[in-house]
């Protein structure tokens, strides 16, 4: 299991660019040891969004005369960060996000993003983007609808909804809800738990459900079949069943699992 701290805590737990990067590079290429990557935050909180400072700071050319191009700074920022949420979703091992504090903005475009959201009982999500007149990036026009359906997404966009730690767990934003002094144990223990298992068979399930959101039924059964048969003729597989035969837990990794 990789930890990647995605925010800077003297920033107030803004998206960080450098520590971004390095963490697009570990979701990139884990490395053949590395079973899961935890996305955690620095700080107060997991990640309140952008350097909106610098937006400012563009847009009145850094002295106040209005003669910045925000817009061109967005556009590469928001550039970048969809290289990282690409790297989210095209990661071969699980990535799990460690959430206390808030998760706006970009922070909660990572969670929808996210295979698995670990979140503290006060931990906040907001899309916050209106609050600045802004649309969303980071994937959450597209990844919220299908998390809580287009009505609630609507209504949590157009609203720039505050969500709680048990509505995001209710809208199934977050898979798991722990006190607040617990969440990075918490997180550390399921990404290890993860990290455990059939590396391969995990990075196959993950790509069936991101690519099932554009197939029908009828194409998934054909993909399931493929990678069911790759599973089974693979290491993972061959060390499953003769785990099941022998009536002890599976060992993937190790002497068992190569």
């Amino acid at each position: 299991m990789l930890r990647c701290v995605i925010s800077a805590a003297d920033r107030g737990s803004t998206l960080d660019g450098e520590r971004m990067r390095q963490a697009v590079a570990a979701m990139r290429d884990p490395g053949p040891g590395t079973g899961a990557i935890l996305l955690a935050g620095d700080g107060a909180s997991f990640c309140t969004g952008g350097n909106v400072g610098a937006f400012a700071a563009a847009g009145d050319g850094g002295s106040g005369g209005g003669t910045g191009d925000v817009g061109a700074l967005v556009k590469a920022m928001a550039g970048e960060f969809h290289g990282f949420a690409r790297a989210i979703t095209g990661c071969p091992v699980p990535v799990i996000a460690a959430v206390h504090g808030w998760a706006a903005g970009a922070g909660m475009s990572i969670v929808c993003l996210a295979d698995i959201v670990v979140a503290g009982t006060s931990a906040r999500f907001r899309p916050a983007y209106p609050g600045i007149g802004f649309s969303p990036d980071g994937g959450m026009s597209w990844t919220l609808p299908r998390l809580v359906g287009a009505a609630r997404a609507r209504h949590i966009l157009l609203t720039d909804q505050v969500l709680d730690a048990a509505q995001a767990l209710a809208l199934g934003l977050v898979a798991v809800v722990v006190p607040d002094d617990q969440v990075a144990a918490g997180a550390e223990r399921l990404a290890g738990r993860v990290a455990d298992g059939p590396t391969a068979a995990l990075g196959r399930i993950k790509r069936l459900i991101r690519d099932g959101e554009s197939r029908d039924l009828d194409r998934s059964l054909d993909a399931e079949a493929i990678e069911i048969a790759a599973s089974a003729a693979g290491a993972e597989g061959r060390e499953g069943v003769r785990a099941f035969r022998e009536k002890r837990p599976a060992r993937f990794h190790g002497e068992q699992g190569t």
